[in-house]
């Protein structure tokens, strides 16, 4: 029987937590100061138990995101026969089962609110020799599954959703039938490249996914740290089946997603001082650090190194104003789950900021373009969303009551944006905030945020 530490009945704890209403409730005001290290990176979390699954050999994780999507990743493999110990304080013992040693898991698998789980396993899932179905909960099953589903099915895969093409994902294996491809992404998308190369590693011939702008390239990095062969020429990656993972240590850097929220809120409240240890700074993913300093922002990038193949480093942010800016367009890919904060910045910022180009906001756990407009609205700003993305005149933030939608990055800009505000803010529906960073209301409180939670 494999160790399981207390989450052998993960799946059952999730759909118990995600029945309760929590509501956010922020007193205006404050300022973020000390240091801190936010939780680890959620896309590298993922990864880590899924290629430390199909591995040779015992992987040891540190850093693990014991949040509620990634927990639901590793539940999904111990459903598939994978024994693994922990997480206890973010680390993790995988023994890996080889690429071709899963098994057929005895019920459907539950991914919670898990777009990245979702995603990716439907790749990985389609090449193996057993059959599957991916269930997730209402806000996953109402996401877009045919940009995965489409090119996938042009390599012979066999999958079936609904009639809008959104979960559950109905998987017959194809073991040993599916077909390299050489795929243009016609949107940038780091989940539908993931998926297409775990895809490509059960495929016959080369796989290739062209991207049309950079994207998160964790899963190449750690399938090379892996020791999988993986080739890269410009916005090209491709891979093939002709190759093996060897079991690897992995330290995961804190989630530069997670940090947004306190750049942003030490940007904006006049008095902030703050230290952010050990965070990723992927240069696919700093857009974030990008658009603030356009926007005037004091972020000190400091102590640069590597660990694990990515690189790391510290973050100092001070207090500056901040100006309106048009977002560089080759920024937005880099910066895409950032975004509902980045608005928070530009209510907060002197003149108007346009964001273009973000159409894929419509598309994540809510519409966060409506989403945000509606909310920054009841809150008295200036704010007009457009078709790929939206105007904001910065102005005074007021208080009010705003709805996330079960979406964890609204809930948690929301409450940035208390900071700066003149009034309470309550946000209601914040319960999936534990799907990627349980711990955001305890460090929030540390460094100087007036919030306070209710469940009922």
């Amino acid at each position: 029987m494999p160790k399981t530490h207390g989450n052998a009945f993960l799946t059952s704890s999730i759909i118990i937590n995600m029945s309760k209403s929590i509501t956010f409730y922020v007193q205006p005001g404050g300022k973020l100061q000390g240091e801190a290290r936010v939780p680890g990176d959620k896309s590298m979390s993922h990864r880590s138990i899924m290629l430390g699954s199909l591995a040779e050999g015992v992987t040891h994780v540190k850093g693990f995101l014991e949040a509620e999507d990634a927990l639901a990743t590793l539940q999904a493999f111990r459903d598939m026969g994978v024994e693994i110990e922990g997480p206890v304080n973010g680390e993790l013992t995988i023994h890996g089962v080889g690429k071709h040693g899963l098994k057929a898991p005895k019920n459907d698998l539950y991914l919670g609110n898990s777009g990245t789980s979702m995603r990716l396993l439907s790749g990985l899932l389609a090449g193996q020799a057993f059959n599957s179905v991916l269930t997730g909960d209402k806000s996953l099953s109402g996401r877009p599954m045919k940009r995965v589903t489409e090119p996938l099915a042009a390599m012979g895969a066999d999958i079936k959703t609904t009639e809008k093409g959104t979960a559950p994902l109905h998987i017959t294996g194809r073991a040993g039938q599916l077909t390299g491809i050489d795929y243009a992404m016609p949107i940038a998308s780091a989940q539908v490249k993931s998926c297409l190369l775990l895809a490509g590693m059960y495929a016959q011939g080369v796989t290739t996914v062209t991207e049309p702008a950079p994207t998160r390239d964790h899963t190449e990095r750690m399938l090379t740290g892996f020791n999988y062969p993986v080739k890269q020429e410009g916005n090209k990656v491709s891979i093939t089946a002709e190759g093996s993972l060897t079991a690897t240590d992995i330290d995961v850097p804190s989630d530069i997603s997670s940090a947004a929220f306190f750049l942003v809120g030490a940007s904006i409240a006049p008095g902030s001082d703050l230290l952010l240890k050990h965070v990723g700074v992927n240069p696919t993913r700093t857009g974030v650090i990008d658009i603030l300093r356009l926007m005037g922002a004091n972020i000190e990038v400091l102590n640069e190194r590597t660990v694990g193949g990515e690189p790391v480093a510290d973050l100092h942010v001070v207090y500056s104003p901040l100006k309106g800016i048009d977002i560089p367009q080759h920024l937005v890919p880099l910066a895409i789950d950032e975004f509902p904060v980045l608005f928070v910045a530009a209510a907060c910022a002197e003149g108007q900021t346009r964001l273009t180009g973000a159409e894929e906001l419509r598309v994540k756990e809510s519409d966060r373009i409506q989403v945000m407009a509606d909310g920054l609205q009841i809150l008295g700003v200036d704010a007009q969303s457009t078709e790929d993305g939206m105007i904001i005149q910065g102005g005074t933030i007021g208080g009010g009551e705003v709805i996330s939608h079960g979406d964890h990055r609204i809930a948690m800009s929301f409450s940035i944006a208390g900071l700066r505000a003149n009034a309470p803010i309550t946000i209601h529906d914040c319960e999936n905030v534990n799907t990627s960073f349980p711990e955001f209301r305890d460090l929030a409180k540390r460094l100087g945020l007036d919030l306070v939670c209710k469940e009922a």
